[in-house]
């Protein structure tokens, strides 16, 4: 593992670590600070995040083969955890923690390890394609997981609605989907995308430092999450999440991309390298937006990203070995 992979590491933990402290101590005041915060990253700076990405996407030059033969295994692993954990819904979960759990097993953090991984590994060629998947990664797998749980949503509230009418759940369900802090911004970017007037100075500049927000606001609020929630009784479903979003997604990746869609080289490297990545920290965003799982989903992340040290060099093994 390269030093600067390494550094990108440890930068997470020490900051994690600080916002265990904070939360841990009160800093900011008694009471669920952390999903206050959670919201401000919801509400603000990830809507800012996401216009501006799909903005400024152009949509000519993206290597679609690849992207195609990256997200059909990424989509196809959040179905099936979606589904079975839908099937075997226990008693007591929340509505949305199918919903949850899918999101984790396949959303990597892609940027704060992810780009300085692809730099490293696969120098400017290998970037650009993990750039290209990075942009539209939170568009498609957010938008998705979000389309499921709002379903899940309303149809618990039609369920318990009594005279609630289907034409009435189903309204709510599109309203909802749609005007959604993570769904509305990339719909509202891609519309001024494809309208073609490039985003006015002032409005770039201010989208890119609300988005810089959203990086160390996450990782903060994982070490504070750490600290309201506690890891009690969500260990081993943490750890069950890890070893899917580490083990098992860029198995498939690497099976569908390469055998499926014959991707061969740095583009199947630099795929299989992103489904390797560890949990992503918009996962507890999404968690806590949906009040279920946010203490598994937390450990989850920590626990990933303290395997991944492990399992990187394994895969960066097998995949020179396949050449």
């Amino acid at each position: 593992m390269s030093t600067a992979i390494f550094l990108k590491l440890l930068a997470i933990f020490v900051i994690v670590l600080i916002g265990w402290v904070v939360g841990k101590l009160k800093w900011l005041g008694e009471g669920d600070v952390a999903r206050t915060l959670s919201n401000a990253a919801y509400y603000i700076f990830v809507p800012a995040l996401l216009f501006r990405t799909t903005a400024r996407i152009d949509l000519g030059a993206m290597p679609w083969g690849t992207l195609v033969a990256a997200f059909v295994p990424l989509v196809l692993m959040l179905l099936c955890v979606y589904g079975v954990q839908r099937a075997r819904h226990a008693a007591g979960m929340p509505v949305a923690g199918p919903a949850v759990r899918a999101i984790s097993a396949v959303f990597g953090n892609s940027v704060q390890v992810g780009i300085p991984m692809a730099a490293a590994l696969f120098g400017e060629a290998g970037l650009a394609i993990h750039l290209a998947i990075v942009s539209l990664h939170a568009l498609v797998l957010l938008t998705l997981a979000t389309a499921i749980v709002e379903i899940d949503v309303a149809h618990a509230h039609h369920k318990g609605g009594g005279d609630v009418s289907l034409a009435a759940t189903l309204l709510r369900t599109a309203r909802n989907s749609i005007i959604h802090p993570v769904v509305l911004p990339v719909l509202l970017g891609l519309v001024w995308n494809l309208a073609g007037p490039a985003l006015p100075a002032a409005a770039d500049e201010t989208l890119l430092t609300l988005g810089a927000a959203v990086v160390p606001l996450c990782l903060v609020l994982i070490g504070m999450s750490l600290a309201y929630y506690g890891v009690q009784g969500a260990l081993v479903p943490a750890l069950v999440t890890a070893l899917l979003k580490l083990l098992v997604l860029p198995a498939l990746v690497l099976v569908v991309a390469h055998w499926g869609f014959d991707l061969r080289g740095n583009a199947l490297a630099v795929v299989v390298m992103l489904a390797a990545l560890p949990i992503g920290s918009n996962a507890l965003i999404f968690a806590q937006r949906y009040r279920a799982l946010e203490a598994e989903t937390t450990a989850a992340i920590v626990l990933s990203t303290l395997g991944f040290v492990a399992t990187a060099p394994g895969w960066l093994l097998l995949l020179q070995r396949l050449g």
